[in-house]
C-alpha cells in the first residue's frame, strides 16, 4: 500500500486525482473489513478470524500482481482493504483478553512499536523492490502475509474463552453506536487518521511533484519507522500518569506542525525534517488512543468496539486520497495548511471531550460475569 499511488500513475497511467480515488476503494473496503471482523471476533473468535482473513489476504495481493485494467485494480483494492481491516479488531482484542488493565498502555506501546519495526523495513525493501519490479513487490507482499498466517495458526491461541458469557445473549453493535462518548472518541480518532493517512498517500504524490523518486519516498518512511523503533518505547515513561486528553492535543498540534511544515518542502531535506516531526506527534498518541479504547469497551463487545474504532482508519483511507489527491493537484503545497488546521482542530476538541471520557472510565461498572455495558452521560 505504500506504494501503491506511484504504481498506479507510473505504471497504469493514472493521473493524480484518479490514482487517489482509486487507492481510496481500499478505505471503503476496510470499514465493510473492520465491521466484519468486530463481529467474527465476538462471535467466531479471534484465532479463526485472524486465519482467514490473512489467507484472503494473500490471494487478493496476488490478483493485484497480475491485474492490468485500473477498474479490475480498483475493485481488488477493495477486496484488498476488506480483508486487511478484519484483523485489527482481533489483534486487540485478544491484548485486552490476556493483558492486566494497568499494563495495557505499555502493551499496545510495545505492539505499536513492533509495527513499526516492520514498517522501517518494508519501506526500504519496497523502496528497492519498486525499482526492479511492482510485480516482485506484489507477490513478495502476498509471501509475507501467507508467512503470517502459518505463524498464527502455529502460536496464537483462542482468547475468546476468557470472556464470561452474558445471560441471556449478548448485546450487538447498537450498543457501540448508541455510545455518545465512545463515538465522538471515534470522531476524534478519524481526524488523526486523516493526518496519518497523508504519509503514504498524497505525501508520496507531492514528493513526485517536486522531483523525488521511489527511493526518497521510502527513505521518508524508513525515517518515520526507524523513529519509533528508537523512542517509541520510551514514550510511557513519558506519558505515564498524564490526563490522556492533554497527551492526545500535544500530540494532534506537533502533528500539525509536522505537516504544515511541507507548505515550503522543495528538497528531501524538508521532507525528512517534516517526517520527523510528525511521527514524534504520532508516537504520544498511539499508546492513550489503544488504552482508551480499551477502557471504554466492556467484555462481551470487544470485537464490535474495536470494530467501530478501527473504522476510523479505512474511513480517512477514502477520505484522505480521495480530497487530498484532488486538493494537491488544484492548489499545491497549500493542501498541507488545510491539513495542519485540521490538526489544531482535534487538539482543541479533545481537550473539550476529554473530561467526559475520564468520568465514563471512572463509572464503568463491571459485573462478575463480564457483562458490563457502558453508561450514559
Amino acid at each position: 500500500m505504500l506504494y501503491l499511488s506511484l504504481y498506479l500513475t507510473a505504471e497504469r497511467g493514472a493521473g493524480v486525482a484518479l490514482a487517489g480515488l482509486v487507492v481510496g476503494t481500499y478505505g471503503i473496503g476496510g470499514i465493510f473489513g473492520t465491521l466484519t471482523g468486530g463481529v467474527l471476533t465476538d462471535r467466531w473468535g479471534r484465532r479463526p478470524t485472524l486465519l482467514w482473513s490473512h489467507l484472503a489476504c494473500s490471494a487478493v495481493l496476488v490478483a493485484i500482481a497480475f491485474s492490468t485494467a485500473l477498474p479490475v485494480i480498483a475493485g481488488l483494492c477493495l477486496l484488498l482493504g476488506l480483508t486487511q481491516a478484519m484483523p485489527g479488531p482481533a489483534f486487540v482484542a485478544a491484548i485486552t483478553d490476556v493483558v492486566p488493565a494497568g499494563s495495557r498502555l505499555r502493551a499496545f506501546n510495545l505492539q505499536f512499536w513492533a509495527f513499526n519495526l516492520g514498517t522501517a523495513g518494508a519501506s526500504l525493501l519496497a523502496g528497492v523492490l519498486a525499482r526492479w519490479s511492482y510485480l516482485g513487490l506484489f507477490l513478495l507482499d502476498a509471501a509475507s502475509t501467507l508467512i503470517t498466517t502459518v505463524i498464527i495458526a502455529w502460536k496464537v491461541p483462542e482468547t475468546l474463552g476468557r470472556v464470561a458469557p452474558a445471560k441471556g445473549g449478548s448485546p450487538g453493535l447498537r450498543t457501540v453506536f448508541a455510545d455518545r462518548i465512545f463515538l465522538a472518541f471515534v470522531g476524534l480518532t478519524i481526524l488523526q487518521a486523516l493526518l496519518n493517512v497523508q504519509t503514504n498517500t498524497i505525501v508520496p504524490l507531492a514528493m513526485h511533484d517536486d522531483g523525488l523518486g521511489p527511493g526518497d519516498y521510502g527513505l521518508v518512511t524508513a525515517l518515520g519507522g526507524a523513529l519509533i523503533v528508537v523512542g517509541q518505547l520510551f514514550v510511557p515513561g513519558i506519558i505515564d500518569g498524564r490526563r490522556k486528553d492533554r497527551v492526545l492535543a500535544l500530540s494532534m498540534v506537533v502533528m500539525a506542525g509536522g505537516f504544515a511544515m511541507l507548505v515550503a518542502a522543495d528538497s528531501l531535506a524538508v521532507y525528512l525534517t517534516a517526517a520527523t516531526v510528525w511521527t514524534v506527534g504520532g508516537m504520544l498518541a498511539a499508546p492513550p488512543n489503544a488504552a482508551i479504547n480499551s477502557e471504554l469497551a466492556p467484555p462481551l463487545l470487544r470485537g464490535r468496539y474495536q470494530a467501530v474504532f478501527f473504522l476510523s482508519f479505512p474511513a480517512a483511507s477514502f477520505v484522505a486520497p480521495a480530497l487530498g489527491g484532488a486538493g494537491l493537484e488544484f492548489f499545491g503545497s497549500w493542501h498541507w495548511l488545510v491539513v495542519g488546521a485540521v490538526g489544531l482542530l482535534g487538539a482543541g476538541l479533545h481537550l473539550v471531550a476529554g473530561p467526559a471520557r475520564e468520568r465514563r472510565v471512572a463509572a464503568m461498572t463491571v459485573h462478575s460475569d463480564g457483562s458490563s455495558l457502558p453508561t450514559r452521560f
